[in-house]
Parts: structure tokens; sequence; C-alpha cells
């Protein structure tokens, strides 16, 4: 069988196709920068959540053999045969360029902005599908905590419910303030090593001060880089679908570069997974 042709990398950082019908408030904006999060009930119109539904679904299920590549497990290692715990796609608009077309993208590119700055830009985007009577949250994270240590950001993260985002199938919960701090340590999820999910150590958990955001079909979180955050497992009926976008308005290279052990220890873990295959 032939491999699937490699896509391009979507150019996320052009220019909207649309102009932005809605934006955030003066008291939105501070709310979010002494807090790092804020949740906005609409950042697009009511009549395109289904649309987005429908090229969302699409992309796990009729389309699954064109994502597989950028499919992961996020909260355990990818076994060949095994349903993901909670399937995960890198880079959707890859596979569906009309989605940097709709007027959500349109609005979130110009609400970043409004956030991080003037050069903000929409840098990727994922998708996040957790099944229905699923045991599997996201763990409490940092995003940073992904991201290259010898850098530093001003980055955010945009979270779009395609259905109503509850407390039963796993809304985003905050830590208000955590983005003030340093990126605390980390693990990879259930301390396996090629486990793609990173995991805050539990030690330095402050779960106790989190706050949960529950929103309608249609509407979004915003949280910076460093800010705490953590989705429950999916127990309700339905799949919780979640549509992720990344904007950033700078990244540059730090004075003295930070060591992030949880990385090398991952990427240690999937070169001995590759010499193994390789010499089977």
């Amino acid at each position: 069988m032939n491999e699937a042709p490699s896509l391009p990398t979507p150019n996320y950082s052009a220019p909207a196709q649309r102009a932005p019908d809605r934006s955030l408030t003066p008291e939105q904006i501070a709310f979010y920068r002494e807090n790092g999060y804020l949740a906005v009930d609409a950042v697009m119109p009511a009549e395109e959540v289904a649309t987005v539904r429908r090229i969302y679904d699409r992309l796990f299920n009729e389309d699954r053999a064109k994502t597989e590549g950028d499919l992961y497990d996020l909260t355990g290692e990818k076994t060949k045969g095994k349903s993901e715990s909670v399937p995960q796609i890198l880079q959707p608009a890859k596979y569906a360029p009309e989605l940097l077309e709709t007027q959500l993208v349109a609005n979130i590119k110009a609400m970043m902005k409004q956030l991080h700055g003037p050069e903000t830009r929409m840098v990727g985007d994922h998708a996040i599908n957790k099944p229905p009577h699923g045991n599997s949250p996201t763990p409490w994270h940092q995003d940073e905590a992904y991201w290259d240590p010898a850098k530093e950001y001003s980055g955010l993260s945009v979270w779009v419910a395609l259905q109503p985002a509850t407390k039963v199938n796993g809304c985003m919960c905050f830590v208000p303030g955590s983005q003030k701090g340093e990126v605390v340590p980390h693990r990879p999820i259930g301390g396996n090593p090629l486990t793609p999910g990173l995991e805050v150590v539990p030690s330095e958990l402050q779960a106790a001060k989190a706050v949960a955001c529950e929103l309608p079909a249609g509407g979004a979180t915003f949280h910076a880089e460093r800010t705490l955050h953590f989705t429950a497992a999916n127990r309700s009926d339905d799949f919780r679908r979640a549509y992720i976008a990344v904007g950033m308005a700078f990244e540059r290279k730090r004075d003295t570069a930070r060591k992030f052990p949880w990385q090398e220890e991952q990427a240690a873990a999937r070169a001995a997974k590759a010499a193994a295959a390789k010499s089977a």
C-alpha cells in the first residue's frame, strides 16, 4: 500500500479570510491579564457551530485514514489496533483547510491580538475528542512544559467547545494567577515516557484553587502559556469535542536555557523504541 502524500503545514498566520464580527471588552481583557484565563460564551455565530462540528467529526471518523499520521492518544502510548483513550489530532487544518476560513478563526485571531498584542499570530491548532463514559482526564499541566526550554514565550491557547462543555463531560478548569509563576515540574502522564501527554508532578498541584468554566456550544476559554489547567474525564453520553487554536506574540532565546527533564525522558524513550524496532 502506498503511503498517503505528505501535506504542507497550514499557513496559520495568514490574514483571516473574514473580518471579525465580535471582540473582547476592556473588562474581559483586564480579567485575563490578572487571572491568566478567560471564558467567553460565544466566539462564533451560532449557525457556524454545526458546520465546524461536521468537519471535526469527519476528521475523527470518515477521514481517519488520512489523519492517522497526526492522530495520537493524549493520555497513553499509541498502540496499533487499540482505540485511543483520548484521541487527539495535531494540525487538523492540514486536513480540513476550510477551518481557517471560518468566522470562528477570524474572531479568535482578533481576540488573540487583543490579549497578547497586535503582533500575536495564530501558529497552530489541534483537536481533542474525548469519548463518552471515559475514565481519562487531561491532567493538570502548563502548555509551556511542552515547549523549547531554551526560549521564552508570550503565547496563549483558545479552547473552543463544539457542544456544551460541563463539569460532567470535561470543561476547562484553571488555577487563577498561576500564569505569574514559573513552569513547575512535570512528568509524562502516568510516569510512562512513551505517553505524549504531560502532567504536573502531584506535589506541585494547586487544584484546591481551581475554577471550572462551563460553556455553551460555540463558547471558548483563553489561557496563557503558564496557566495551570485541567479537564475531567467525559462522563456524558456523547463525545466531548474541543477545537484548540494556539497563538504566539513572541518566542525568543533565553539568556540562560532551562532544563525540562520530562522532555529528555520522553525523547530517550522514543529513541530507544525506534532503535528496538529497527533491530527487530
